[in-house]
């Protein structure tokens, strides 16, 4: 695993990750879909990268994927067609880099809502999962979501919002998160 300084990992501030999605062809069942990337995930170019983060865990403990991924050094293109052959993609709401999702304004998260919009509309995943309940009632205007599935769409997508995997959100495990991402999976068809 690399090791950045501050000042490397600051050089990435504002950069971007391009979404990981299926080729055109392959099925999108279920697009995860983060706040922002962080200053290690952008130095990486792979998303959830950072070394304290749950995502990839929580996804082998729930069965959405079959083998141990380590994106900490960035992933490999192994890794990258595990995922895109499972029907999984992942984007975010925002995609400049940040330390903190809490940098990010709420006028650059609803116009992320739209972009993200536009995505689904095009890609036509099954189940869409945005992970973060905070981004997600920011970005969309609804103030008073909850956590789990939502009673609308995405274009023709089911949404759902899930825990955000950042070690920062230190009230959820990798448990309870595979129990939440398992949930959107089994609804998009990726498990069983």
């Amino acid at each position: 695993m690399p090791r950045f300084s501050r000042a490397e990992l600051e050089s990435f501030r504002d950069a971007r990750v391009p979404d990981l999605l299926p080729h055109p062809g392959q099925d999108l069942r279920l697009l995860f879909v983060g706040i922002n990337p962080g200053l290690w995930t952008a130095a990486t170019q792979t998303h959830f990268a950072h070394p304290v983060n749950r995502f990839y865990p929580a996804l082998l403990a729930a069965g959405v994927i079959t083998r141990p991924i380590d994106p900490a050094a960035g992933m490999s293109e192994k890794d990258r067609e595990h995922l895109r052959g499972r029907g999984i993609g992942i984007s975010n709401l925002a995609h400049r880099a940040t330390a903190r999702a809490d940098e990010l304004s709420k006028e650059e998260l609803r116009a992320g809502a739209e972009v993200l919009t536009a995505l689904v509309i095009e890609r036509r995943p099954r189940v869409v999962a945005v992970a973060g309940i905070t981004a997600y009632r920011t970005a969309f205007g609804l103030p008073k979501a909850i956590l789990g599935r939502q009673p609308t769409t995405l274009g023709e997508a089911e949404l759902w919002v899930v825990p955000n995997p950042s070690g920062l959100n230190a009230h959820e495990t990798v448990a309870s998160l595979a129990q939440a991402y398992g949930a959107a999976a089994r609804a998009a068809g990726v498990i069983s």
